[in-house]
């Protein structure tokens, strides 16, 4: 993984944070090459032996330009296989239920009382402001950000400018996030919601879309609120980018 750290250093961090706090995560990559089911398993026994409130987990996913993306290309490291990653996926589902864990979001767990506030306001379209170089910020209907570099940012501010870049989002465009951020939830797609915000049509439109994942058995709907099932958890982005909105306006 070409990480500047090892395995017995990262104990050593979370012995040393488990006795100076109580609600801290983790995060864990499964998918990586030649990273067994059994070698994953042992590092999920590694987390929860720490008495961890909150697990964060994601597939590996090779970026350009990296280290890992060299490797795979000459032939140095086996490319991710998705099939072994989707068997890892559920085995941290079984594994983190059998120890009372909340899975809330697609990648995150956690024991009742410890969901991230600061995620869940993004999963759930709450607003949010963010402060300092490259900080993003969400009312709803409008995302902004601010520049990245610290001079620019910091010259800015001293001549009383905002230097910010904004967005504004279309209904479309609401709709959209809205189904994509609420299907990797456990609070799901409310329909209701779907109607009172964005009209009649974009309810009948996602009904409409939905009915062959229904018939697959990957979403359901339970209390006008359209979710994933078991089965459809892994896939709910590819699900979600099928059950979009094209903005003609």
């Amino acid at each position: 993984m070409n990480r500047a750290h090892n395995a017995e250093e990262a104990k050593k961090s979370l012995s040393l944070a488990t006795q100076h706090f109580k609600n801290i995560s983790v995060d864990l990559i499964y998918g990586i090459p030649g990273l067994s089911n059994e070698e994953w398993k042992k590092n999920i026994e590694n987390a929860l032996s720490f008495r961890i409130p909150h697990i964060s987990s994601y597939a590996l996913t090779v970026e350009p330009k990296t280290a890992l993306a060299s490797f795979i290309k000459k032939g140095i490291i086996d490319n991710v296989d998705d099939d072994q990653a989707q068997e890892q996926f559920h085995l941290l589902l079984d594994e983190l239920m059998k120890h009372n864990f909340i899975h809330y979001e697609l990648s995150n767990f956690a024991k009742d009382g410890a969901f991230s506030i600061n995620n869940s306001s993004y999963w759930q379209g709450k607003s949010y402001l963010g402060v300092g170089p490259s900080a993003h910020s969400f009312n709803g209907k409008q995302r902004s950000w601010n520049v990245k570099n610290n001079s620019k940012y910091i010259s800015a501010i001293r001549q009383n400018k905002l230097p910010i870049e904004r967005e504004l989002l279309s209904i479309t465009d609401q709709y959209n996030e809205y189904v994509m951020t609420g299907l990797r939830t456990i609070w799901g797609v409310s329909l209701e919601k779907v109607t009172r915000e964005f009209g009649k049509e974009y309810h009948t439109y996602i009904l409409l879309q939905s009915d062959k994942y229904i018939a697959e058995e990957l979403l359901y709907i339970e209390d006008e609120k359209l979710k994933t099932t078991p089965k459809g958890k892994f896939l709910s982005d590819g699900i979600s980018a099928d059950l979009f909105k094209l903005d003609v306006s």
